[in-house]
């Protein structure tokens, strides 16, 4: 029997909405590059193919998206630039509507009819809901695939990888190996065991009968032992801490109530404890924004684009992160903000906008604020991304109390600024970032930035601005942290906390910058993910691949030093997703996508009408992976 006789094997690791979009662009470009050959993909994941482990189905009700259906879909259209061809299909809010009316058949559980029936546009969904989206697309595609594509789902883990002739995937429940030509990991964020600081805190808090949870997806911790009434450290200010903060509060029989004056009021049930929470910044995530754009549409990339990079590379020398690249980020932050306040509310600046635009692409980022000043009057209507970036800088308060009453008045101020349109340039500025993410992959597929800054400033500092500024949580979230301090259930720590363990007095204790004194506790919380570590991987697999020199790790070279700086993350090249091994080599059947790979990806499924970078990446693997069949 001749090769061409035999089907072609692949495995997919990890079955989420990431491996699922794969599949997807491989049925939908079957029919140009697949020919007559037989495709078998194996698709493992222990956790719903469709939804896998973020969006699966068994988790707190209580746990919501923070992007608005109308903003989520995991179908292709007319703006996204691929080679394969466009699938059109609905996103999250016109699949509800489809539902509802009628005219498209999904298996919705009876504890999400109501919230089903009752989704508008600007709502944010329960992961639930969402989880419901994805097994209906994972469906959706099955049903769509060509005859020469067969999908077998394994609901387990794989635990080991061997090259070979074909290679050898061992899964946790089988005792041979599937023998499969080329595999694709799509993992999406990598879980790590503690880094040498957290194992410390650890060790300390095992020695003194002490809890301490480090970095971990919330939704997967046990915080059951927290007591009632106990006092609990919580460092970080993002999505994991909204999560903690429900689940130890509502989660535990507690409630919130709209109040007729505005706001919520919460009524505890007693099993809460006392959350005091701190971060580098010292203040939540800003709320999602409730509006859409109102000013002429926006021209992006401008400043930032395939143009500027090959500039910037064109000049000898490595390229620094803040130097060289932060200021043309900035300038497209800057020129969409602008855009939208000049076309959407022309009575608040002093210039016409064709003038301001030229002046504005002419202007070297030193000459912006004076050019700024002259044409918009009022301060509040000015971009001030170091002010945005931290707004607690520099402020320092008496009290604890005196800090907690400017941080609520804070959270009050983003809470108005993100529901009133008035304030529309923000969503400009917001789009812009959307448009930054798209373009770093192919900056860093240069090689080309210094290694310090791409650590530091890059996957640093500006993936925690962006997280900041853009992704955070519903509105809605932000009332419910006010409503709890208000009861007494939450207080704050400050920006630039610090957390040390005192061996004399035997507890944590905690302090910030912004406020002196120090808060004791015999509980603290890392509110976040782990950083992207393949050092520290704690999935089987992936130590496995690490050990043997199969999976290298993300490097990049300190000019400085000479030293090579790990950065933690799956080491793939960029341009097709191919992994790298230990020596930088690539691997000729074997790819890996997701958001702790070299090509940073933003999550699974995007905003309509974007040219999701996602996308573009799923389809390239996909036309690589179908080639591999000839």
């Amino acid at each position: 029997m001749s090769t061409a006789d035999l089907p072609y094997v692949l495995a997919v690791v990890g079955a989420g909405p990431r491996g699922v979009g794969v599949l997807e662009r491989l049925g939908a470009n079957a029919a140009e590059l697949l020919g007559e050959r037989r495709l078998v993909v194996h698709l493992v994941d222990p956790f719903p193919a469709g939804a896998g482990r973020v969006w699966r189905y068994g988790q707190s009700p209580l746990l919501r998206m923070n992007s608005m259906p109308e903003d989520v879909t995991v179908f292709t259209d007319d703006t996204v630039k691929i080679d394969g061809p466009i699938r059109q299909g609905p996103s999250l809010i016109e699949w509800a509507r489809q539902v509802r009316a009628g005219t498209l058949d999904a298996e919705i559980d009876d504890s999400l009819r109501a919230e089903l029936e009752a989704l508008q546009s600007d709502h944010f969904p329960t992961r639930r809901l969402q989880s419901a989206y994805l097994a209906w697309f994972h469906r959706e595609v099955l049903a769509g695939l060509p005859a020469g594509i067969e999908v077998v789902e394994h609901r387990t883990r794989a635990v080991r990888l061997e090259d070979g002739e074909p290679q050898s995937l061992w899964l946790e429940d089988r005792a041979e190996p599937l023998k499969v030509d080329a595999v694709l990991f799509t993992v999406g964020h990598l879980d790590a065991e503690p880094d040498e600081r957290e194992a410390s805190l650890a060790d300390f808090a095992a020695r003194h009968d002490l809890a301490y949870y480090p970095a971990g997806y919330t939704a997967d911790v046990d915080y059951s032992a927290i007591e009632p009434g106990e006092t609990v450290l919580v460092r970080g200010f993002g999505l994991a801490f909204v999560d903690l903060m429900l689940l130890l509060t509502e989660g535990r029989g507690g409630r919130f109530e709209e109040q007729a004056c505005g706001g919520l009021k919460y009524h505890p049930s007693g099993a809460e404890p006392v959350l005091h929470i701190g971060s580098r910044r010292g203040v939540p995530y800003h709320a999602k924004i409730g509006y859409r754009l109102r000013g002429k549409p926006l021209r992006l990339p401008r400043f930032f684009d395939a143009y500027a990079i090959e500039k910037l590379c064109a000049v000898p020398g490595r390229i620094d992160f803040r130097r060289d690249v932060w200021p043309l980020i900035s300038k497209e932050l800057a020129w969409a903000y602008y855009s939208e306040l000049f076309t959407a509310h022309p009575e608040r600046v002093r210039m016409d906008f064709a003038v301001f635009a030229d002046a504005f692409a002419d202007a070297a980022p030193g000459e912006l604020g004076a050019l700024v000043a002259r044409a918009v009057p009022a301060p509040d209507d000015r971009l001030d991304l170091d002010r945005l970036d931290r707004p607690m800088a520099g402020a320092v308060f008496g009290t604890a109390e005196e800090y907690g009453k400017e941080l609520r008045e804070y959270v009050e101020a983003d809470l108005g600024r993100r529901a009133d349109a008035e304030y529309s340039a923000d969503l400009g500025a917001f789009m812009a970032l959307l448009s930054v993410m798209g373009q770093l992959p192919a900056l860093v597929q240069t090689g080309r930035l210094d290694a310090a800054s791409q650590l530091s400033d890059l996957d640093g500092w500006f993936l925690g601005f962006f997280s900041y500024f853009a992704s955070g949580p519903p509105p809605r979230r932000l009332e419910e942290l006010l409503a709890l301090q208000e009861a007494g259930l939450v207080s704050f720590l400050g920006a630039e906390m610090r957390v040390s363990a005192d061996e004399e007095r035997r507890v944590f204790v905690a302090s910030g910058a912004s406020f002196p004194g120090e808060t004791e506790a015999r509980t603290l919380v890392e509110a976040r993910l782990p950083e992207p570590s393949i050092a520290r991987a704690s999935d089987v697999l992936l130590r496995q691949l690490r050990d043997s020199g199969a999976l290298g790790e993300e490097a990049v070279l300190d000019t400085v030093t000479g030293d090579r700086l790990l950065a933690g993350r799956i080491h793939t090249r960029v341009s097709d997703g191919r992994m790298l091994d230990g020596d930088g080599r690539p691997h000729p059947r074997r790819f890996a996508l997701g958001p702790h790979t070299s090509a940073r990806s933003a999550g699974a499924f995007t905003r309509p009408r974007t040219n999701a970078i996602s996308f573009r990446q799923n389809d390239i693997v996909a036309r690589e992976i179908l080639r591999l069949t000839r």
